[in-house]
C-alpha cells in the first residue's frame, strides 16, 4: 500500500519535532493498562525498511534506509508483520531540538494519521515516497496498529533522505594545504566550485544557501563508483586566497545542492594587528546532522543524551552552518564593503597560540559570531590576552558560556564556566541572562552617550534615541563585572521584569578596551541599519586605530 507524495497533496505528511520528554512519550508510548502490569497484545511485529528499488547505501540497515530523488531511490518500503485485525496508520516525523515536551510541535500541515487503513492479520507493507521539498535528513516512519478504541501501538523506522552532504575534514586551513572533502550522495556527478562568503553583494534569504564570489575553476567529479558509500574529493587552498571564510558549493547533475564551510586562517599572523575568531566550535554544537542514523541529530542539543559531537559531520541545511545567514555573515559583509583587513582564525586555531604570541601578533581579537564553547586553553589565553592590553569585541550574545573539551575530531561537553568558578562577566563585562528563540525584538535605547559619547558619534543618537531591532538571547552586568563597565544602550525588560540586554564597554588596567554587544544577533544584523554600522565603525576606531 502506497502512501506517496501525491497523496498528501505534496506535504511531507504531519512532521512533529520530538523532543526531550516528547520523545520519550511517543516512543514508549504504551497507556495505563501497560503501567498496571496489563500490557496488551503485541500487534506490530518484525518492522524493517528498505529502498524500493535500489542497494543499500553504506549504514543502512533493517531499520535504516536512504532515500534520493535518484532513480530507484524515490520510496522507502515498511514491511511488518500484523498479528491481528487492526487499523493502521503511517507517520512521518521529523526530529528538533530536545526540549521537554508533554507533546509533540506539529511542524507541517497535513497528518497521515488522519490516513488510516483497516488491515488483516499478517504480512504488509507501507510506502512513503517523500515530496521533492523534503528537506534531506533523517526522518522517524512510525507505523501504528489500534484494535477498536484500545490502546496505539508503535513501531519504527528511519529514513534517510540523501542531498550532497559533505564536510572537510578539518574546519581550518592555510595556503597551499591539502583537503580532504567527504561528500555522502549518490548523484551521478558533481561539480565542486569554491565560494569566498562575504565579498559578493548578491542578497541570501535562507539559511540553507551561500552566494559567495567563485575562487578558483570548478571541478567536475565522476561520481557514478560512489553512489552507495561515502568517498572523498582531494582539494587544496590556493595560495593567493586571502584569509576568510569559505564554502564548497557541491552541484550535482540532477540539481541537487551542497555546501561545506572552511575557514581560510593565515599561515602565520600578518600585519593586520586584527583577528576575527570564527565560532566553529558552536557550529559544530548545533549541528543536528543524523550521522548514526537513529532518527536524531547527533548534538547534545537533539536530547541531552549524549556530550560528545564529531567535528566532521557534515551541517545539515544543505551544509551551511547553523544560522549562519543570520548569525554570521553580515559581519562578513560589513568586513568586505568597509575594506578592512583582517587575519580570520576557526575558534579551534586558538588552542595553537600562546598568550605571548597573540599579544605580539594583535592588537584586536574580535569574535563577530556566537561563541559560547571555548576550550580551557582559549578561555585563559584571551583572558591573558586582555590582562597584557589586547583588546576584545564580542558582537553577539552568551559568549563563552561552556567549556568544551577537544581532542582528535570529538567535542566534549564539560559544564558552564561560572559553575565551574570562572564567570564569563568578569572577562565581557556581561554574561548570558535569558533566551526567547527569538519570540521578541526590541531595540536597544541609548544610555551611555555622555559617558561614551565617542560610540555614538555620528549616528545622530543621545540618550534615549533608539536603533535597530534586537533579541534572541540577551546579556547583561553581574556582581563580577568590572567595575568600570559602562552600559552604552539596553533593551529594557525584554524578556521580562528585570531581563534587559545590556551593551557594554570597559577599560582594564592593562589598557586593555572591551566590548559586547549583549544582544545574539547584533553582529549577524548589523547591514540592516546604518546607526548599527556606524557604531560598529566607531567601536571598530577606538580598538583598532590604526587598522
Amino acid at each position: 500500500m502506497s502512501f506517496g507524495h501525491g497523496s498528501w497533496r505534496g506535504t511531507r505528511a504531519r512532521l512533529f519535532g520530538l523532543a526531550g520528554a516528547s520523545g520519550a512519550w511517543l516512543l514508549a508510548r504504551s497507556g495505563p493498562a501497560k503501567a498496571l502490569g496489563l500490557a496488551p497484545p503485541q500487534l506490530l511485529s518484525s518492522l524493517h525498511v528498505r529502498s524500493a528499488g535500489a542497494p543499500p547505501f553504506a549504514g543502512d540497515g533493517p531499520h535504516l534506509a536512504t532515500l534520493s530523488v535518484a532513480p530507484g531511490r524515490e520510496a522507502a518500503q515498511i514491511e511488518f508483520t500484523l498479528m491481528r485485525r487492526a487499523t493502521v496508520s503511517l507517520t512521518i516525523l521529523a526530529t528538533g531540538q530536545g526540549v521537554a515536551s508533554e507533546q509533540p510541535s506539529t511542524v507541517a500541515e497535513t497528518s497521515l494519521r488522519e490516513k488510516q487503513v483497516l488491515l488483516e492479520p499478517g504480512q504488509h507493507a507501507l510506502t512513503w515516497t517523500p515530496a521533492p521539498t523534503v528537506a534531506p535528513r533523517t526522518y522517524i516512519a512510525r507505523v501504528s496498529a489500534q484494535v477498536g478504541h484500545g490502546p496505539l501501538q508503535s513501531e519504527n523506522a528511519v529514513v534517510r533522505v540523501l542531498g550532497v552532504d559533505a564536510a572537510f575534514s578539518v574546519r581550518s586551513a592555510s595556503p597551499g594545504e591539502p583537503l580532504t572533502l567527504v561528500v555522502r550522495t549518490d548523484a551521478k556527478s558533481l561539480t565542486v566550485q569554491m565560494l569566498r562568503s562575504g565579498p559578493e553583494t548578491v542578497p541570501t534569504y535562507a539559511n540553507d544557501l551561500i552566494n559567495g564570489v567563485p575562487v578558483g575553476a570548478p571541478l567536475t567529479v565522476d561520481w557514478t563508483a560512489h553512489a552507495n558509500a561515502p568517498a572523498p574529493i582531494a582539494l587544496s587552498v590556493d595560495p593567493s586566497w586571502p584569509s576568510g571564510v569559505y564554502f564548497a558549493q557541491l552541484t550535482a547533475d540532477d540539481g541537487r545542492v551542497g555546501f561545506a564551510p572552511l575557514v581560510v586562517r593565515p599561515t602565520a599572523p600578518t600585519s593586520a594587528r586584527v583577528a576575527v575568531v570564527m565560532p566553529t566550535s558552536t557550529w559544530t554544537a548545533y549541528n543536528f546532522y543524523d550521522a548514526d542514523g537513529d532518527g536524531w541529530g547527533d548534538t547534545w542539543y537533539a536530547r541531552w543524551a549524549t556530550k560528545h559531537v564529531d567535528l566532521t559531520r557534515p551541517n545539515p541545511s544543505r551544509g551551511v552552518p547553523y544560522h549562519y545567514r543570520s548569525y554570521d555573515l553580515a559581519f562578513q559583509h560589513w568586513l568586505a564593503q568597509t575594506g578592512k583587513v583582517v587575519d580570520v582564525w576557526a575558534d579551534e586555531d586558538l588552542d595553537g597560540f600562546s598568550t605571548t604570541e597573540l599579544r605580539h601578533a594583535y592588537d584586536l581579537v574580535v569574535f563577530p559570531g556566537h561563541t559560547e564553547y571555548v576550550t580551557a586553553h582559549t578561555y585563559d589565553l584571551i583572558g591573558a590576552y586582555r590582562d597584557q592590553g589586547g583588546n576584545l569585541m564580542f558582537l553577539s550574545a552568551n559568549n563563552f558560556f561552556r567549556r568544551v573539551n577537544r581532542a582528535d575530531q570529538r567535542l566534549t561537553l564539560i559544564d558552564e564556566w561560572r559553575n565551574l568558578g570562572q564567570p564569563e562577566s568578569a572577562l565581557l563585562g556581561v554574561q548570558y541572562i535569558a533566551s526567547d528563540r527569538g519570540e521578541r525584538h526590541a531595540p536597544f535605547t541609548v544610555v551611555g552617550a555622555d559617558v561614551a559619547p565617542w560610540a555614538f558619534q555620528g549616528t545622530g543618537l543621545a540618550n534615549g534615541g533608539q536603533f535597530g531591532t534586537y533579541g534572541i538571547e540577551i546579556d547583561a552586568r553581574s556582581p563580577v563585572s568590572p567595575p568600570s563597565t559602562q552600559v552604552l544602550a539596553t533593551i529594557p525588560d525584554l524578556f521580562g521584569p528585570g531581563k534587559s540586554a545590556e551593551m557594554t564597554y570597559y577599560e582594564h588596567y592593562s589598557g586593555a578596551k572591551v566590548f559586547s554587544a549583549g544582544a545574539l544577533n547584533f553582529g549577524g544584523q548589523v547591514m540592516l541599519w546604518p546607526q548599527s554600522q556606524q557604531l560598529l565603525a566607531n567601536v571598530w576606531e577606538r580598538l583598532a586605530p590604526s587598522v
